[in-house]
C-alpha cells in the first residue's frame, strides 16, 4: 500500500490462450496507487480480457497482485471487497429498481445475512446522492437514459466500498456531454475516497485527458506504456490504428488530436 492507502496493482507476465489463439502474451504492468491508468488498443487487442483476469473471471498465466496480494489467493468474496468491476455490459435484472440494483454491490459484506444491514443502506443512500440518483430510487433500471443507466451501474461499483475501481469502456453509448460528466465523476470520486483506477477507452482525446498514464495493447501486447504524450503519438496512432493524427498540447498541458481523412483518388 502507498501513503494514501490505495493499492498498487502489479501485473506481470501475464497471458491468456484460448485453443492455439493468444489473447494476451506476457504482460506487465504497475499502476501506482491512487493513479488512473488507461488501457488504449485497436479492436481485438486484449483490452478487456486483462480487464476480466484483474477481476478474477478469467483463468490467466502469470500473475496478478493487489498491494501485497495475490489476485489468485482471494475468494470472490474478498477479492470483490478489494475490486470493483463496472463492465461494458452490465447484467441488470430485469424489472428492478434502482435502490435494489445499487444494493446488489453490498454483496460481499453481507456474508450469511438475507436483508441489508444499517450500514448497507447507507452506502447505498450516500452513493445515490453523491451521483445524484436519490430521485431515481424506485425507478426501474431499464427505464433509465444512457447516462443516468451507467451512473448507476458506476453507483453499485461504489458501494462495494472497494479501493480499486476498474471500467470496462465506461462511456459507451453516451453522448459527448454525459461522457464528461461519468470521467468527471471518477476522477472526483477517485481524489475523495482515494482509489486506483483501471479503465479501457475507446476515445483517445478523453483518455489523454483524464488518465495519469496510459498502456497500448495490440494483438495481445503491450507496445508502448507512459504518460498521455508518450503514448498517443502520431507514430503509435499510424502504426497500431492506420490512422494520421495531428496531436497538439495546449498551454495547460491537456493533449488534443484531430484525426485525418485519407485522401480519395
Amino acid at each position: 500500500m502507498n501513503a494514501s492507502n490505495a493499492p498498487d496493482l502489479t501485473i506481470a507476465n501475464v497471458g491468456y490462450t484460448v485453443g492455439k489463439t493468444s489473447l494476451l502474451t506476457d504482460i506487465s504492468l504497475t499502476i501506482d496507487g491512487g493513479s488512473w491508468l488507461s488501457i488504449i488498443g485497436p479492436n481485438g487487442a486484449g483490452k478487456t480480457t486483462l480487464l476480466r483476469c484483474l477481476a478474477g473471471l478469467t483463468k490467466h498465466t502469470g500473475t496478478i497482485s493487489i498491494g501485497e496480494t495475490a489476485n489468485h489467493s482471494l475468494s470472490p468474496s474478498d477479492r470483490a471487497k478489494l475490486v470493483a468491476l463496472v463492465p461494458q455490459t452490465p447484467v441488470v435484472p430485469p424489472g428492478v429498481v434502482v435502490c435494489d440494483y445499487v444494493l446488489l454491490g453490498r454483496t460481499p459484506h453481507q456474508g450469511l445475512r438475507y436483508s441489508a444491514s444499517v450500514r448497507d443502506s447507507e452506502a447505498v443512500d450516500e452513493t445515490l446522492d453523491r451521483l445524484d440518483l436519490h430521485c431515481l430510487r424506485s425507478r426501474r433500471v431499464d427505464t433509465l437514459s444512457g447516462g443516468e443507466r451507467q451512473r448507476v451501474v458506476i453507483a453499485r461499483a461504489l458501494v462495494q466500498e472497494a479501493p480499486v475501481l476498474v471500467l470496462d469502456e465506461p462511456t459507451t453509448g453516451l453522448d459527448i456531454g454525459h461522457q464528461f460528466d461519468v470521467l468527471e465523476l471518477i476522477s472526483e470520486l477517485r481524489a475523495e475516497r482515494r482509489l486506483t483506477v483501471l479503465s479501457t477507452l475507446h476515445d483517445l482525446p478523453l483518455a489523454g485527458q483524464f488518465s495519469d498514464r496510459i498502456a497500448l495493447l495490440a494483438a495481445g501486447q503491450l507496445v508502448a506504456t507512459g504518460s498521455p504524450a508518450e503514448v498517443l503519438t502520431t507514430e503509435h496512432l499510424a502504426e497500431h490504428y492506420g490512422v494520421d493524427a495531428d496531436i497538439t498540447h495546449d498551454q495547460d498541458g491537456r493533449l488534443h488530436l484531430a484525426v485525418k481523412r485519407k485522401q480519395r483518388s
